[in-house]
C-alpha cells in the first residue's frame, strides 16, 4: 500500500494489516467450510490409509462414524440449501434494481453542466455518470458487468465544484474496481455459507475496504474537500413528499459501496482525512468467531469420521479384526469399546461376542 501523504504512518500500517488479515481469513474461512464436505468425495488413497483402523485408543471409529454420519449429511443439505439460497438472492437482487432504475428519470449529464465539469475535474469519463431526478441516494454506483454511477441531480445545488468532483470520483473508484461484482461475489459466498455468521462480518469489513480505497483514488490533492463533500452527503434529507417504496432494493444493493450510513466508518473517514489517526474497527465479534469455531469444529469432526471406511460385505467381521458390529445398536453404546477392559495394542473389540450374540437371530 502506498502512503498518501494526509495519512499517518501508523494509521496506513494499521490498514493495511487489517485489509491482508481479513482476505485471509475470507479464504481460510470458505476452505475450512467447504474442504470436509466435499473432499472425501473426490478420488484419494484416504479410505485406503483408514482402513482397518477402528480403534484410537479405546474410541470405537466405526461407532463415531455412524454417530457423525447424519451430521455429516446436514452439513450437505445446509450447503446445498445455502447455494440455493445465494442464487435466489442475487437474482432477487440484479431483478429489483433493474426493475426500480427503469422506474426513474434518468439522464445523462449535458455539456457545460456542473456534473460534466464535476467528470472532468475528477477525470471521470461523463458516459459513466448518470443524473437521476429525485433520487433518495445522494450517489451510488451499480452494476454488475457494466457499473454505472447515479447521482441525484440536486447535488449540484448542495456541493461546491470541488466537493461534486471529488463524489463522482470516489464512484468512479468504486467503477474502476468493480465494487459491486465483488460485493455480490461477497454477498454471494456470505449467503452460501449463512452457518458462518463471520463470514458476513468479513464481508462489511471488506465493504468497508472499498469505501477508503475509493477515497484515496478521490482525493484529487484535496483531502478535505472529499471530508467536506462526505459530511454534506452524510446529511442528507430527502425532500418532502418523496417515496422510498420499491428503493430498498437499490440501497441495499448500494449499501455495500456506500459508507454514509455507518458512524463508525464516517468517522473513520473523516479523520484520516484530516491527516488525524484512525482506529480500524472490524465487524467480527467475538460471538461470531465462536459460533464460527463451533461449526467449523463439528464439520470437520463429522467429515474426519465419514472419511473412515465401514466394514462391508459378509466377511467385514473377519476383514477388521473380530470387531463388533454395530448394525442394530446405537454407535454411542460402543463409542468406548476398551472403558472397563485392559486395552493392548491390536487387541480385538471386547464387546464384539456381546454383538454377536444380540445379532443371532
Amino acid at each position: 500500500m502506498r502512503r498518501k501523504s494526509y495519512l499517518l504512518g501508523a494509521t496506513a500500517q494499521r490498514e493495511e494489516r487489517h485489509r491482508r488479515l481479513v482476505l485471509f481469513a475470507t479464504g481460510v474461512l470458505i476452505l475450512l467450510a467447504t474442504s470436509p464436505v466435499l473432499v472425501h468425495h473426490v478420488g484419494t488413497q484416504l479410505e485406503m490409509a483408514l482402513a482397518g483402523r477402528d480403534h484410537l485408543w479405546n474410541l470405537c471409529v466405526i461407532a463415531l462414524h455412524q454417530m457423525l454420519a447424519p451430521v455429516h449429511q446436514g452439513f450437505h443439505l445446509l450447503l446445498i440449501g445455502g447455494l440455493s439460497y445465494a442464487a435466489w438472492d442475487r437474482l432477487r437482487a440484479w431483478l429489483s434494481v433493474r426493475r426500480v432504475l427503469r422506474t426513474l428519470e434518468i439522464s445523462a449529464p449535458r455539456d457545460g453542466d456542473a456534473f460534466t465539469t464535476a467528470a472532468e475535474d475528477g477525470a471521470v469519463p461523463t458516459t459513466a455518470v448518470r443524473l437521476v431526478e429525485g433520487l433518495p441516494n445522494p450517489a451510488f454506483t451499480a452494476g454488475w458487468i457494466r457499473p454505472r454511477i447515479y447521482v441525484n441531480a440536486g447535488l449540484a445545488e448542495l456541493l461546491t465544484r470541488g466537493e461534486l468532483a471529488a463524489v463522482v470520483a470516489h464512484e468512479y473508484a468504486h467503477v474502476r474496481r468493480r465494487d459491486p461484482a465483488r460485493m455480490s461475489v461477497l454477498r454471494f459466498v456470505g449467503c452460501a455459507l449463512f452457518w458462518l455468521p463471520a463470514l458476513r462480518r468479513l464481508a462489511a469489513d471488506v465493504a468497508d475496504d472499498a469505501e477508503i480505497a475509493a477515497d484515496d483514488a478521490a482525493v484529487l490533492g484535496q483531502p478535505l474537500v472529499l471530508a467536506s463533500a462526505i459530511l454534506a452527503l452524510a446529511h442528507w434529507r430527502l425532500p418532502a413528499g418523496t417515496t422510498t417504496s420499491g428503493f430498498a432494493a437499490i440501497s441495499g444493493e448500494a449499501s455495500a459501496v456506500s459508507g454514509f450510513q455507518r458512524d463508525a466508518l464516517l468517522d473513520r473517514r473523516i479523520r484520516r482525512l484530516a491527516g488525524e489517526a484512525a482506529v480500524v474497527r472490524s465487524h467480527v465479534t467475538t460471538r461470531s468467531l465462536t459460533l464460527a469455531l463451533g461449526a467449523l469444529l463439528l464439520v470437520w469432526s463429522s467429515g474426519l469420521a465419514v472419511g473412515h471406511p465401514l466394514p462391508t460385505g459378509q466377511d467385514a467381521e473377519a476383514a477388521h479384526g473380530g470387531h463388533c458390529s454395530h448394525h442394530r445398536a446405537l454407535g454411542i453404546t460402543h463409542l468406548f469399546c476398551f472403558t472397563g477392559h485392559p486395552y493392548r495394542p491390536g487387541a480385538l473389540c471386547p464387546h464384539a461376542a456381546v454383538a454377536r450374540v444380540n445379532m443371532t437371530p
